[in-house]
């Protein structure tokens, strides 16, 4: 994770095309502890432009929230654009899908995915899903550095 303060947020992508999930992720790190600044892409194409102009931004997200199934290219697609071709390691992705197929949690994890959830059910259950990424992703974890 990118070294930062307590009065720095935690830069997070979110790759999400239903606006309905977008809101409940959004609301639900509202209820967290650490302060999160969001960026939204609604595809893999834009997710793919977002990461590669980076260094121009100098914003570099600290943990990418990824769903699978999206319009013109998908989360499968923008995992090995990841793994092929960027110069560094990207930061932990997550995939978080509707999907509970054996194959798209098998393809997910062989594209270099960090975790794979399920999206949860109710308002509640994303709550507890923002709490979970916050205990293990935001205060544990050992993330690569950014690029410099």
């Amino acid at each position: 994770m990118n070294e930062f303060t307590p009065d720095e947020p935690v830069d997070i992508l979110l790759v999400e095309d239903n606006p309905g999930d977008v809101r409940l992720t959004l609301e639900a790190f509202e209820s967290t502890d650490s302060e999160i600044e969001f960026h939204t892409v609604t595809d893999g194409e834009a997710a793919a432009e977002y990461v590669a102009r980076d260094d121009e931004l100098d914003i570099h997200p600290d943990i990418i929230l990824l769903d699978l199934n999206l319009p013109r290219v998908d989360g499968f697609t923008f995992l090995e654009h990841l793994k092929r071709d960027l110069d560094f390691p990207p930061p932990p992705v997550l995939v978080l899908s509707s999907s509970e197929t054996e194959s798209d949690i098998r393809e997910s994890y062989e594209r270099a995915a960090n975790a794979y959830l399920t999206k949860p059910q109710s308002p509640d259950e994303f709550d507890s899903m923002a709490q979970a990424i916050e205990d293990f992703w935001i205060e544990s974890a050992q993330h690569p550095p950014a690029p410099s």
